[in-house]
């Protein structure tokens, strides 16, 4: 049976490949294929679009519908700028933490489901067991979006999904969207003295965010009933409005960085569209009817479906028995989760460490959270083999 050694000194391993979202995962994903095709694992690798990354989805049992997902992603968040005690990529114990970059966000979860896989190989499966490690979680779940397009493709049809965030072992069934945008405005330059002759990008850029503040408060009375979240409605945030170059210029070029979270897919729509009609509507005709030219474009840099408790969620229910937890939560922070409900699988997250340690210095695991995961997967076992 997997024990907390084996775990812990596998998590070392995985610390020690740096996969910073800006660099490869290969590494890591090579050393986790390795580990599960020893156990008798399938593994599939989907590589990204550039070569330089691959989410990891491999299989243990028959090739059949009913199946459950084991998920966590392999990027981690850098490291600059941050004053850590240790090396952030080399795993020290000190005082029964385990200190490291990705400790907890989330290579612990992976390396009690990898030190784990050994075991749930020994079982005769009626149901399969399906690992699935993505790559880019951390900018837009782009791996993640990704693999459910190869799921889809290749007709796997999962039951049940854990996502293995950290919760400190709580079991959660809802979290907000995250939304993601980049907008930029192309105006016409010219000099100050005389604003009529030019398209002056920055105003027109803050003409945009007061559209998005109105939606703002718009949101707020649309909040379901009964809503957990805190706060319970769908949020905008404006992140940064740049550009112009001097007092005396109008500034040709701007760009707003922006984000909303929302509650319910309902939400999604509205400020898509909302947004879209302000910009055919009002801002780009006035901007083109001095420059044809003129142009307004949003590229978008992750949208990611929230997670909605549902009222029936079995593998909730199944979590909440193998923690002896007494109830579900929700937490404001975004995951994978909602992709994998998107494909119709009871979905929960559940997994070792605090999300507050999480993209600080000195992020560590505690020993007990990480035992705590091996006996919840320690169950998860007892489960498959009865």
């Amino acid at each position: 049976m997997a024990s907390l050694d084996q775990a812990r000194d596998l998590l070392g391993d995985f610390i020690a490949h740096p996969t910073v979202s800006a660099d490869s995962n290969l590494c890591l994903i090579a050393d986790i294929a390795e580990r599960l095709s020893d156990v008798g694992t399938r593994v599939d690798l989907q590589t990204s679009p550039d070569g330089k990354k691959a989410n990891l989805f491999a299989t243990l049992g028959p090739e059949v519908p009913g199946g459950i997902v084991l998920s966590g992603h392999s990027d981690v968040v850098p490291v600059e700028g941050q004053d850590w005690s240790s090396d952030p990529f080399e795993m020290v114990e000190r005082d029964g933490r385990l200190y490291g970059r990705g400790t907890c966000d989330m290579k612990g979860f992976i390396s009690a489901v990898v030190t784990k896989a050994s075991d749930f190989a020994a079982l005769s499966l009626t149901r399969p067991v399906h690992f699935a490690f993505t790559y880019d979680e951390e900018i837009g779940c782009l791996g993640a979006q990704a693999l459910m397009g190869w799921l889809k493709d290749n007709g796997v049809q999962a039951k049940l999904a854990i996502i293995g965030e950290p919760t400190m072992m709580r079991v959660i069934e809802g979290h907000k969207g995250c939304c993601e945008y980049t907008t930029r405005f192309h105006g016409l330059a010219g000099h100050g003295s005389d604003p009529d002759r030019g398209v002056n990008a920055v105003e027109y850029a803050v003409r945009y965010v007061a559209r998005l503040l109105e939606l703002g408060e718009a949101l707020k009375p649309r909040a379901p009933a009964h809503s957990r979240f805190d706060p319970p409605w769908t949020t905008i945030n404006t992140g940064s409005l740049t550009g112009g170059h001097a007092h005396n210029v109008i500034p040709e070029e701007a760009k707003v960085e922006w984000e909303f979270r929302p509650v319910q897919a309902s939400d999604f729509s509205f400020v898509k569209s909302e947004v879209e009609d302000h910009v055919a509507s009002v801002l780009l005709p006035a901007m083109q009817k001095v420059s044809p030219d003129a142009s307004i474009t949003t590229e978008v840099m992750g949208e990611v479906a929230g997670l909605e408790p549902a009222t029936e969620n079995e593998a909730r229910d199944i979590l909440l028995e193998l923690t002896g937890g007494n109830r579900a939560d929700v937490v404001p922070f975004g995951t994978e989760a909602g992709l994998y409900a998107s494909l119709g699988m009871s979905t929960v997250i559940c997994g070792p460490g605090s999300i507050e340690q999480a993209h600080k210095p000195d992020e560590f695991l505690a020993l007990d959270q990480l035992q705590s995961c091996l006996d919840m997967l320690d169950g998860l076992e007892r489960k498959l083999h009865g």
